[in-house]
């Protein structure tokens, strides 16, 4: 997959201003500074297409961005301790609003530090994925932090403490582009299932439609 035009295209702070689109969907979502801007701006091959700030807990919004393909919804980050119960809460609905349209979502992608493992937030967050039946695929960044063999044992550790095999986590670094051809594989291979399930589900409206015909006929 190459991705040649990323472009961004609104934020929503609310639930009705959630984007409809009939492109799939893929979701980034992680902690405050975890590097979602980062590896967002790696997969455009753009330097500031989503915004990065030095302040953690900057992200409200939602954010869209087409990346012709596929549409990708950046989610407020979570877990960040400066920020007030409140807004946490207010966050917390946003998220969940977002989850509840699961038949929306492609795939999502689950950010994690691959220096501190999975919090209880992110733990909370793949069971909040599970329990709306949404693919994820959790991704370790800021591969470069560590050596290449502390990159894999990291890796294996945390796949094992959430109960996922390590095809289900890749590794990423957007300062040394590590693991971008495999995160564009998962999204083409995603968006491959979600086109097969797509042509399954017409195959069996217009099945339905012809039945309902035929049973029209039947009882004139």
């Amino acid at each position: 997959m190459i991705i040649k035009n990323a472009t961004f295209v609104t934020s929503a702070a609310r639930a009705e201003q959630f984007l409809a689109c009939e492109k799939p969907m893929i979701a980034v979502c992680g902690k405050s500074n975890v590097g979602k801007s980062s590896l967002i701006n790696m997969l455009a091959n753009r330097k500031n297409l989503a915004k990065t700030s030095a302040t953690p807990g900057r992200t409200r919004l939602v954010n869209y961005f087409d990346f012709g393909q596929f549409m990708l919804a950046d989610l407020p980050g979570y877990g960040y301790a400066a920020v007030s119960k409140a807004e946490k809460d207010k966050w917390a609905v946003t998220l969940q609003k977002f989850f509840e349209r699961s038949q929306e979502l492609t795939h999502v992608f689950v950010l994690i530090d691959i220096r501190h493992g999975a919090t209880e937030d992110d733990v909370a967050m793949m069971e909040l994925l599970n329990y709306y039946i949404v693919p994820f695929t959790v991704v370790l960044t800021k591969a470069d932090k560590l050596s290449r063999m502390r990159a894999k044992e990291h890796a294996k550790k945390i796949a094992d403490s959430i109960g996922l095999t390590r095809l289900n986590v890749l590794v990423v670094s957007s300062q040394t582009r590590e693991g971008k051809e495999e995160l564009l594989d998962r999204i083409e291979s995603a968006l491959a299932v979600r086109s097969e399930q797509e042509d399954i589900a017409s195959v069996q409206t217009q099945e339905t439609r012809e039945e309902n015909i035929q049973k029209s006929e039947g009882d004139l």
